[in-house]
C-alpha cells in the first residue's frame, strides 16, 4: 500500500528544492509524476519556484473549490503524486490524497510549512499532520545558528506579529524568515 507523506519545515529549508528532485528522480527512471500547486500560492503563476532559482510548471494548480479525484483523473496515469506548498489544501483536499494513495496504490509526497508566522497551524498542514502515514521534519537553520522551526514575518524589513495568515512573499510586500524559538520570540513576539 502506498503512502501520505507530508514533509515540513519553517520557510527556507529547500521543500521545493527537494520536491523537483523527487520529480526528476521518478522520471529518471521513466515514471510519470503529477505536480499540484494550490493557486492561493500566486507566486510563479503556474509553477513551483524554489528559492535557489529552480522552476517547474505544476501538472494541476489547485484551487480551495476543486476535487482533487476530479483533477488527478484527468492526468491519466501516474506513478506519484507531488504537492508543493501543502499547507494551503483544505481539510477535505487533504483526505481525498490520503484515499487516493490507499486506494490507487500512489504515494502523495505533500510538502509545506506547519505553521503560520504566529505560530497557529494552517488547516491544510494541521489535517496532514493528523492523517499522514509518514512525517517527516526538513531541516533548516536560524541566523543564530540553531535549528529554525518558526517562520517570522517581515513587512519593510521589520518583524510583525499581525496581518492574514497568507501573504505570499515577493509579492504581497513581506519576506520571511526561519527563526529559532529563542530568535522568533526576541524579533517577532511583542513586548
Amino acid at each position: 500500500m502506498a503512502k501520505l507523506y507530508f514533509r515540513y519545515s519553517a520557510m527556507n529549508s529547500g521543500k521545493t528544492t527537494t520536491l523537483i528532485q523527487a520529480a526528476h528522480n521518478y522520471e529518471e527512471r521513466d515514471m510519470r509524476v503529477v505536480i499540484i500547486k494550490p493557486a492561493l500560492d500566486s507566486k510563479g503563476t503556474n509553477k513551483i519556484v524554489s528559492r535557489i532559482g529552480l522552476k517547474r510548471t505544476a501538472d494541476i494548480v489547485l484551487t480551495s473549490t476543486m476535487s482533487v479525484v476530479e483533477a488527478l483523473a484527468r492526468c491519466g496515469k501516474r506513478d506519484c503524486v507531488l504537492i508543493d506548498e501543502a499547507q494551503f489544501l483544505t481539510p477535505q483536499q487533504v483526505d481525498d490524497l490520503f484515499w487516493h494513495a490507499v486506494l490507487s496504490d500512489t504515494p502523495v509526497l505533500a510538502y509545506g510549512l506547519r505553521t503560520d508566522f504566529k505560530m497557529q497551524g494552517f488547516p491544510g498542514a494541521t489535517r496532514l499532520l493528523e492523517i499522514a502515514h509518514e512525517l517527516q521534519e526538513i531541516k533548516t537553520i536560524c541566523r543564530c545558528g540553531k535549528k529554525a522551526i518558526l517562520n517570522g514575518r517581515k513587512r519593510n524589513g521589520e518583524f510583525v506579529s499581525d496581518g492574514e495568515q497568507v501573504a505570499i512573499d515577493g509579492r504581497d510586500s513581506v519576506d520571511y524568515e526561519s527563526l529559532c524559538a529563542i530568535c522568533y520570540r526576541r524579533f517577532v513576539m511583542p513586548s
